[in-house]
């Protein structure tokens, strides 16, 4: 389990890595640029892929931990 647990964690590290940074703009915060910070944008394509791995490796992880406290 621990192992399972391993791979799973060097996995999330690397899909978040491969994420492209979204709060790029929030250094405009201190700057005092007037750009819309929270304007929705949609993910498309490799974007919604990484997101969604991201999502699901996150909850493994999360299940994973709790079940080895448990244990």
């Amino acid at each position: 389990m621990k192992i399972f647990l391993l791979v799973v964690s060097i996995l999330l590290i690397i899909i978040v890595l491969l994420q492209s940074g979204k709060a790029e703009p929030a250094s405009q915060i201190i700057s005092g640029g007037s750009i819309d910070l929270f304007n929705k944008r949609k993910e498309r394509g490799s974007e919604l892929i990484i997101s969604r791995i991201t999502l699901f490796l996150g909850i493994l992880f999360f299940a994973i931990s709790l079940i080895m406290e448990f244990i």
